[in-house]
């Protein structure tokens, strides 16, 4: 570290981690290990029935791939240096890993916002106007929609990042975090932060706030729809569809918005990082399980991978 006009260049941070007592930390081990591996393979399968499956080669089924990368993305990016954080009593990180490992989080959160609005928009489309859904929802639809929402993502994450001022550490370079989330990051900053502030809080809206209102508005309308349904069976199809998905929408902007949009305190506490262990690790965890155990089509093209009839 080096003395520059009262403030500190900081080239690493300490990593706090989720406990100090090693007995705690070696339960963890195990625990987030597990926990990664049921995310990767049930992600990973979701992936790949999708792609070598003919059956699954919808518009549902293409963004929901979309998802399970983004999922297979967000916890390798976090998960593995909290298994570091549980076999060292001391996990540190350089200062540039740490800034690449901040934005590629948030790159992958705004991104998957997007989607679940987009994954939306095509449930709509499939209940509302079933007639027109294969001429709406066409392959250079799809493709056009998943390419925009990853460049929207990532000029959300760039753009913010390359308008704040630097940052200078009053040779604070203790995190009180598992990883380098973007919240514990700033809480660390001498220099002003307004402007870090008011960024994140215009791309939290922008986020959070806008794609949830029109997942919201657009299930309004599916609901309904559902209701105008004549048939008992055509009802229960058309809110199993949705269900998975409003399952996932709920337990993902539940926790991201319990953490970014709440009033900020001084310092992270042990509560804020429980809620980023469900954003970060449990929610990618069940996504694959909701829509596997609830969809007929998933069970049927891993039976068919398998070698069923």
């Amino acid at each position: 570290m080096e003395d520059w006009d009262n403030t500190t260049t900081v080239a690493e941070f300490v990593l706090v981690g989720l406990s100090r007592q090693p007995r705690v930390r070696a339960a963890l081990f195990f625990l987030f290990l597990f926990m990664y591996a049921v995310t990767i393979a049930g992600n990973g399968l979701i992936v790949l029935l999708i792609v070598v499956d003919s059956h699954l080669h919808t518009p549902m089924y293409f963004f929901l791939s979309n998802l399970s990368f983004i999922d297979v993305c967000y916890v390798t990016t976090t998960v593995p240096q909290m298994l570091v954080h549980c076999i060292r009593d001391k996990s540190i990180i350089p200062l540039g890993n740490c800034l690449a490992q901040m934005n590629i989080g948030v790159f992958l959160g705004v991104a998957e916002c997007l989607l679940l609005a987009v994954m939306a928009y095509d449930r709509f489309v499939a209940i509302c106007s079933p007639l027109h859904y294969s001429l709406i929802m066409n392959r250079r639809v799809c493709l056009m929609l998943a390419v925009g929402l990853w460049i929207i993502s990532f000029l959300l994450t760039i753009v913010p990042f390359f308008s704040m001022p630097a940052a200078h550490f009053c040779g604070h370079n203790v995190l009180n975090h598992f990883t380098c989330e973007v919240q514990a990051v700033l809480k660390l900053v001498c220099s002003d932060t307004h402007t870090s502030g008011l960024n994140m809080l215009i791309t939290s809206v922008f986020t959070l706030l806008f794609p949830l209102a029109f997942i919201l508005v657009t299930y309004g309308r599916i609901g309904l729809a559902v209701l105008r349904i004549r048939s008992a069976q055509g009802r229960g199809k058309a809110l199993s569809t949705c269900g998975s998905h409003l399952t996932v929408v709920g337990i993902f902007y539940g926790s991201a918005l319990a953490a970014y949009l709440k009033p900020q305190a001084k310092t992270f506490t042990d509560t804020d990082k429980i809620v980023a262990v469900f954003y970060a690790v449990i929610t990618p965890m069940f996504n694959p399980l909701i829509y596997s155990l609830r969809n007929r089509d998933v069970k049927g093209a891993l039976w068919r991978l398998m070698g069923g009839k």
